[in-house]
């Protein structure tokens, strides 16, 4: 994972309100606007004067974090299904259930978004109008046939 580092775990935190279970997720990841494009700074240096590379695309990144992470609580028994972490987080079941799809991504393809490298066409929208399929060739073979 070149130029991007683990600055720590992503949190669950249970909270109980009015009877209901409410579901918080924090993601360590600290999003700063310079020059009107949006980038990732380091919690832990704090230092805006090192901005990432510009191939890197903030929404895939925080996608691919929450989608990993409910895949996380999911495995572990933490949440029932996608609705079910939709409902806690006050979202959209549909807007779950397609993002726990990256985490389905061949692990080359995740590697070269994590590093900034994915063709400049493979955003988020893309993601969600063209489902790639299970297949991990078939995946790479779709990504390679873009325009870098």
């Amino acid at each position: 994972m070149s130029g991007i580092r683990i600055t720590g775990n992503a949190v669950a935190q249970k909270k109980a309100i009015d009877g209901e279970l409410k579901l918080t997720t924090f993601i360590p990841l600290k999003i700063k606007k310079r020059g009107g494009k949006r980038i990732i700074v380091q919690p832990e240096t704090g230092n805006d004067q090192s901005p990432q590379a510009p191939g890197y695309d903030t929404p895939m990144l925080v996608a691919l974090s929450r989608a990993f992470h409910w895949q996380r609580l999911l495995s572990e028994g933490l949440a029932e299904s996608g609705s079910d972490i939709a409902k806690r987080e006050g979202l959209h079941h549909s807007t779950v259930n397609e993002l726990l799809r990256l985490t389905m991504l061949e692990p080359a393809i995740i590697q070269s978004i994590l590093a900034g490298q994915q063709p400049k066409c493979m955003n988020l929208i893309w993601f969600q109008r063209n489902p790639l399929p299970v297949d991990w060739l078939e995946q790479q073979r779709i990504v390679q046939g873009f325009d870098m």
